[in-house]
Formats: structure tokens, C-alpha cells, sequence
């Protein structure tokens, strides 16, 4: 049975990945800091553990990791992750920089290296890190946005150094922008709902091969410029 872990599990993007895999037989490490919080995904149907994680606490995360030790792990997909202060130039609260890096950037790197014991073990080798178009340098036209751009800009760097790291090791790892999506991140007014996106990231997903390390994918499969 092929296994994914997935943070931020309990909401959004997040929670339809959840459920997509597990509707598809997957047995699915879901994550969240709320656990208390995610009765849809303590309720759902499926082979599905949930787990209380806080990305950003190491010591949590080598606790997981530790648990889950012996288990082969095929997909992490580092979804966890916050816009921050909505503001432009000259308005940018500089004390929410580093909490939305530790989270966005900071943790999927520590989620990959706690649990690369089980991604070696698992077969399909897959590192999935969901990023966004606004951590594109090249199609950056608007400006504003200063930290999460940033964070996400950062994030892609990360997805291409472990793509580097880990070439000779059998891995791919890449990054996703899920579009537009409407969660609470994105909002009602948003250009797709949220089980289009992982629909369309699900089918990238299954067709990765090893030439796909280091890319930057949209939902819908075409490339991204970093």
C-alpha cells in the first residue's frame, strides 16, 4: 500500500489531499496542529492517522519522525503554510517575517530531513512542496506582498537544493503553484475550488519521473519559470 504524509492537513488544500488519497487506497499520514480541530479528517473513511504537528517545533517533528521510523513513506507533500500580513510598500510589519519563513520556508526543509529515513524506505520517492506563482522572481509584475513572495521565492531555492542533494539518492522533488484556489488562504472570489487544484496536482503526481526533479510545476502540469 503507498503512503503520503501530508501537513496542514485539517483545512483546504491540505484536506482534499487527504481525502483524495485516501479515496484512492492510500494509507495517509495527515497532519495538523489542531488536531482537535480536524474532525473531517479524524472522521474520514479510508486508512488515514492523524497526527498533532506543529511544522515549526522541532522537537515535535523528530518525535514524529522517531514514531514513524520503521514505516516506508512514498509522497511527503510539505503543504503547511501562511500568507502572513497582507500589505505593501512602506506598511511591512517586519516582526511577521519570521514566523511566516519558519513555516513556509524553515519547516519543509526539517520535515525532509527528519523523515528521509522513511523516504528512502518507500519506493516512489517524491518530495512535493507547495509554493505559489508569487515566489516566482521572473513573473513577479506587481510587486507588494514583500513576505510572502519572499517566503515562497525561499521555499523554491529549498526545492532546488534538495533536488540537487538528492539526484544520486533516486529522489524528485519539486515544487507546486496550486493556482488560485478557494480555501481561506485564497477566498471565495478565487479562480478554481480546491478539489480541481489537487485533482490536476494529483495527475502530475502520478506521472513524475526522475526527469522532473528540480521543476516548478502548476496544478495543471505546465512549467514555471523560477
Amino acid at each position: 500500500m503507498p503512503t503520503v504524509l501530508i501537513t496542514g492537513a485539517n483545512r483546504g488544500l491540505g484536506l482534499e489531499f487527504v481525502r483524495s488519497f485516501a479515496a484512492d487506497g492510500w494509507r495517509v499520514h495527515a497532519c495538523a496542529r489542531n488536531v482537535e480541530k480536524a474532525k473531517v479528517v479524524r472522521s474520514m473513511e479510508g486508512d488515514v492517522v492523524c497526527h498533532k504537528l506543529d511544522v515549526t517545533d522541532g522537537l515535535k517533528v523528530a518525535s514524529l519522525a522517531r514514531e514513524l521510523a520503521e514505516e516506508p513513506l512514498d509522497i511527503l507533500i510539505n503543504n503547511a503554510g501562511v500568507y502572513g500580513p497582507r500589505t505593501g510598500f512602506g506598511e511591512t510589519d517586519f516582526q511577521e517575517w519570521g514566523p511566516v519563513l519558519q513555516i513556509n520556508t524553515v519547516a519543509p526543509l526539517r520535515m525532509v530531513e527528519r523523515f528521509m529515513g522513511m523516504l528512502e524506505k518507500g519506493e516512489r520517492k517524491t518530495i512535493v512542496n507547495i509554493s505559489s506563482r508569487m515566489g516566482s522572481i521572473a513573473c513577479n509584475e506587481n510587486g507588494g506582498s514583500y513576505i510572502y513572495r519572499s517566503s515562497k521565492a525561499a521555499l523554491n531555492m529549498v526545492t532546488k537544493g534538495l533536488s540537487v542533494d538528492l539526484e544520486a539518492k533516486g529522489f524528485t522533488v519539486i515544487s507546486f503553484h496550486p493556482g488560485w484556489v478557494q480555501t481561506d488562504m485564497g477566498g471565495e472570489s478565487a479562480d478554481i475550488p480546491a478539489d480541481a487544484s489537487i485533482a490536476g496536482m494529483r495527475k502530475v503526481i502520478a506521472g513524475l519521473s526522475t526527469e522532473d526533479n528540480g521543476k516548478f510545476f502548476n496544478y495543471d502540469g505546465s512549467e514555471i519559470p523560477w
